[in-house]
């Protein structure tokens, strides 16, 4: 592109069919806002600039913007009242410098390709300086949709919406996708000849190619045969089908890659899954945020794993939670994790470590060979290679004010059921009995045993009930 790109982003619709307290672009589809993947669209443009025009729950959705936006400029201008997307965009146009080219995109499309949009970008610079190129699309089901009327030319020379179309213009299967590209001076211009003489009583943005056929500025069509990438949301059931056909598409760009899924139509990708060779994910697992498997990871059904990598050759058995939300979480290679099992921020597991079954882990790092395999707890720990914990034991890390830490050098060995009072040490190659609550560092290579005095009372009788 020769001219820089301003975006505007329409995320004012009230979306009733949704009879939802959330406005529309803030639901979520693979675990993201819808806004949020059409922000996206913008960044990967490197858009000099995105305006995103608000209206119904504009309170909230200007809230969720700064987060939404990750960093890249933007505006928040308001609509008020609704009356079209033609006057949704001219709320837009004041804040938008005529150099550029103005791309206008909807919050409630979230699946539009990249490459698309910068085709839609290449088609209208090729057309001239002057050109508008509309984003159009062949559905075999139209209805809803704006047509786009062609002459005997192929030149298109407007978009009619279904409401104001004839019966002959219905037929038309080539649909207005609500994505265009223009010469931000010429669209202004444009938009200031909108009215709202049609069956609606509203500002339609498609109007817009009628004044520039008036005007004799070229029309060009990006046409594309993929309904998937125009597919907007309005109502629960449209958001579960999108999410679907989402899911399904992600399933065969991975198995493309090689990796092995039990089921494809059961696995959601809620953000970013980078898999090694030979990956193997059985049925009913969730990835949430970043996450990367090493070559020959192998996941058991019912996982949910979110912004965590998992290195070559670990095994995440059935019914795992792995959440390193603002921390991380790093599983080291050949290590084994589950089943139920639970991993929470700040956990990092060296190589061949096993967290078995109701073990939970918490900002801790347990060095390689380690193993915690049953009910236990540690949280805040940095625990030796080779260390074996007992069943039933914890770390109790909190005083009710502050966190400290326990420490666990290598080769020691932790019975069942101890509770180890942070901040507390425990030396290389010890034994700590089981039962035991330590509340004091023990010394390397010693045996530490902290039980009460076992008393025996002979002929004991439990309370018994009065007969009234």
């Amino acid at each position: 592109m020769h001219c820089p790109v301003d975006v505007v982003i329409l995320a004012a619709g009230k979306g009733t069919r949704m009879k939802s307290a959330l406005p529309k672009v803030l639901q979520r589809l693979a675990g993201r806002p819808l806004l949020a993947h059409v922000l996206g669209m913008a960044r990967g443009l490197s858009a000099r600039h995105t305006v995103v025009v608000t209206g119904h729950g504009a309170e909230a959705v200007d809230a969720a913007l700064p987060a939404l936006a990750d960093g890249q400029p933007w505006q928040a201008v308001r609509q008020e009242p609704q009356r079209g997307t033609g006057h949704a965009v001219q709320q837009a146009i004041p804040l938008l410098a005529d150099d550029g080219v103005t791309l206008v995109l909807s919050g409630d499309v979230p699946l539009t390709h990249p490459d698309t949009l910068a085709a839609l970008l290449a088609a209208q610079c090729a057309g001239g300086p002057d050109a508008l190129a509309l984003l159009t699309v062949d559905l075999a089901d139209p209805h809803g949709y704006g047509r786009v009327v062609r002459d005997e030319s192929g030149a298109v020379r407007a978009i009619v919406e279904e409401k104001d179309a004839s019966d002959a213009q219905r037929r038309i299967t080539e649909v207005y996708s609500g994505i265009l590209a223009a010469p931000t001076a010429r669209l202004r211009a444009w938009l200031a000849r909108l009215d709202d003489c049609n069956a609606q009583g509203e500002f339609y943005l498609t109007d817009v190619v009628r004044h520039a056929v008036a005007d004799g500025v070229p029309v060009v069509a990006h046409r594309i045969d993929d309904a998937l990438q125009v597919a907007g949301v309005n109502s629960p059931a449209q958001l579960a089908a999108l999410e679907r056909a989402h899911q399904h598409r992600v399933a065969q760009a991975l198995m493309a890659q090689g990796v092995r899924l039990a089921d494809p139509a059961r696995l959601d990708v809620r953000g970013e899954l980078v898999c090694g060779q030979d990956v193997e994910i059985d049925v009913n697992c969730v990835f949430e945020g970043r996450v990367v498997l090493g070559d020959g990871v192998r996941v058991g059904a019912n996982c949910v794993i979110a912004h965590a990598t998992v290195d070559a050759g670990a095994v995440i058995e059935p019914f795992t939670h792995i959440d390193g939300a603002g921390a991380g979480v790093v599983v080291g290679a050949q290590a084994r994790v589950g089943p139920f099992a639970r991993l929470r921020p700040g956990a990092w597991l060296g190589p061949e470590v096993h967290i078995g079954n109701f073990v939970e882990v918490k900002n801790s790092t347990l060095a390689a060979g380690a193993k915690a395999n049953h009910l236990a707890y540690l949280g805040d720990a940095t625990v030796g290679e080779r260390v074996n914990y007992g069943a039933g034991s914890i770390t109790a890390n909190y005083d009710g004010a502050r966190k400290h830490r326990t420490v666990i050098e290598a080769d020691v060995h932790v019975g069942s059921n101890c509770v180890l009072v942070a901040p507390v040490t425990l030396g290389a190659g010890g034994t700590v009995g089981a039962g035991s609550t330590v509340t004091k560092d023990t010394p390397a290579g010693a045996l530490t045993v902290v039980r009460a005095k076992a008393v025996t009372v002979p002929n004991w009788r439990r309370p018994t009930k009065s007969a009234d």
